[in-house]
């Protein structure tokens, strides 16, 4: 695994076994036009595994369109609540989908801000049937080989 933090150009610098400090603050919110009304900053990410950790900011009622869990996702809320067919998660509370888990899930009444952690990025099932990541790009060419790492660690 080889994980960064995104917009810390400081830590490039760091020996390989040396903690990761990082000013949220100074993260950039980064919007996505896939999902109008929601915003993350990625605190941990690992392209090679797929792991991912972030905050993830939406407005009242923003969604995320249906999605898989491809792996385990755990999200923390932090402020406001989120919402999807199963019920609502609100601030304070813990909320964790298995592997294969499938839904839409939306900001509530005051929106929401969560920490998200993500085994690996999500598989969306966009419209015109194809299988995209939250950027929109082809799932399997994105992740595909992520997933069968996981897997042949795994399995063996």
């Amino acid at each position: 695994m080889n994980p960064i933090t995104p917009h810390c150009p400081g830590h490039a610098t760091l020996p390989p076994l040396a903690s990761r400090f990082v000013d949220v603050d100074s993260l950039p919110w980064e919007s996505n036009p896939a999902q109008p009304g929601i915003e993350t900053r990625t605190l941990l990410f690992d392209r090679t595994s797929g792991l991912l950790t972030m905050l993830v900011r939406m407005a009242p009622g923003a969604e995320l369109p249906d999605h898989e869990h491809v792996l385990v996702e755990q999200s923390y809320v932090l402020q406001g609540s989120l919402v999807c067919g199963e019920g609502e998660c609100r601030e304070g509370d813990y909320v964790w989908r298995p592997a294969g888990s499938r839904h839409t899930a939306r900001g509530g009444a005051e929106g929401c801000l969560l920490l998200g952690m993500f085994q690996i990025p999500n598989r969306f099932f966009a419209a015109d049937g194809r299988t995209v990541d939250a950027r929109g790009n082809d799932w399997e060419t994105a992740w595909g080989i992520a997933l069968q790492r996981y897997e042949q660690a795994r399995f063996g």
